[in-house]
């Protein structure tokens, strides 16, 4: 820290050192060493370059290098991140997703805007864009053949239950129509190739279907996001009337556990080992020809441990299959082993985690119903 007097410097030491701000106000991150000395919140590095874009309401300074004088000392320590979260997030919905600092830039850039710059949750009961139950509009869509984006009328309604698209503008039936309770959401802007893109998801016939799709907006693509969850959130309440609300919030959308690609061999496993793009979701392992293919070409169910399932480092010996990555990983499941290969060790090692960590997880009904799903071309 340069420059400030010791009794100034010794005072930012205890505020800073206080339980409430050992974690970034906005992402939980650990260990923030920036603050804002207009809100009073200690925040992280990358969150301070979000605060920076709105010079109206924050002014951010580090705590290591920049001078803070005493009065601004003192607000900080009059403020801090339990106070100043009490204010501002003081009444968030249930359903709206509070990123992390794991999640990209969009979603944090508009938390913080929300936060502070909109003041969405600082009022009980107030009217916000993703809370009506109805949302329609134009998001940029990903041809299933083409590959081309192009634009489309959506339509997401409570009443109904449902997501709809269509394919011009004064259409009168949906190229699609999903029930609500089948679609996931996720952000999903390094594999769509745009800051704001959003990967959507259902299952039709027991197979997942990927809808890829984009706003100029960072603000509107995130309101459908919310306004996504808000619509689940509301219809699981009447599905399940005895579910608590952090139940019903755990079903809502999720980020995969896993993607990247492996190479995958047949189930002769006399195969050439052939590389393909994986996302694990839950217990669904599906692979693609390309990240960005619409339909998976085939899936596997993960089920648990007390279930006869297992993940082992390797291949089994005399593994005949031809294969040009050497890091080998073993699904065991009570009908057959599926191998894949890893490029790297550690690509290895973080399968092997995502595949433990639902591996060790008990099966719920809903995934026994699940099980029967088929497995396609693999």
């Amino acid at each position: 820290m340069a420059g400030g007097n010791e009794r100034s410097m010794k005072a930012l030491k205890e505020v800073w050192k206080r339980a409430e701000n050992s974690l970034c106000a906005d992402c939980g991150k650990p260990d923030p060493d920036w603050a804002s000395s207009t809100l009073g919140v200690f925040i992280c590095l990358s969150c301070s370059g979000i605060h920076r874009n709105i010079p109206s309401i924050s002014k951010v300074k580090s705590l290591k290098m920049d001078y803070w004088d005493d009065a601004q000392v003192q607000f900080l320590a009059k403020h801090g991140n339990a106070v100043t979260k009490a204010i501002y997030e003081a009444h968030i919905p249930i359903y709206y997703y509070q990123p992390t600092y794991n999640d990209c830039q969009v979603l944090r850039e508009q938390w913080i805007q929300a936060k502070y710059e909109r003041k969405e949750f600082t009022e009980p009961g107030k009217q916000l864009p993703y809370s009506d139950g109805v949302k329609e509009g134009i998001l940029w869509k990903r041809g299933r053949d083409n590959g081309q984006f192009l634009p489309r009328k959506f339509f997401l309604s409570e009443r109904e239950g449902c997501l709809k698209y269509f394919t011009k503008q004064d259409a009168k039936e949906p190229k699609i129509s999903v029930k609500i309770d089948v679609i996931n959401a996720t952000f999903q802007p390094e594999k769509i190739g745009n800051p704001n893109g959003l990967q959507i998801t259902y299952l039709k016939d027991n197979k997942t279907r990927n809808i890829f799709v984009y706003h100029e907006s960072g603000k509107e693509i995130v309101d459908w996001f919310n306004a996504i969850r808000s619509v689940q959130f509301h219809y699981l309440k009447v599905a399940f009337p005895i579910a608590s609300d952090n139940e019903i919030k755990n079903r809502l959308t999720r980020n995969f556990l896993k993607e990247g690609y492996m190479e995958k061999t047949g189930p002769k496993q006399r195969e050439a080992f052939k590389k393909r793009w994986f996302t694990l979701d839950h217990r669904r392992l599906m692979y693609f020809k390309d990240p960005l293919d619409a339909f998976a070409k085939g899936e596997v169910f993960v089920g648990s441990g007390e279930n006869g399932y297992s993940v082992q480092k390797g291949l089994p010996s005399g593994t005949q299959g031809n294969f040009s990555w050497h890091y080998g990983i073993t699904i065991v499941t009570p009908d057959r082993e599926y191998l894949f290969t890893c490029e790297t060790e550690t690509d290895q090692l973080d399968w092997i985690r995502a595949f433990t960590s639902v591996i060790n997880q008990a099966m719920t009904p809903q995934e026994y119903a699940s099980k029967c799903l088929d497995v396609v071309s693999f």
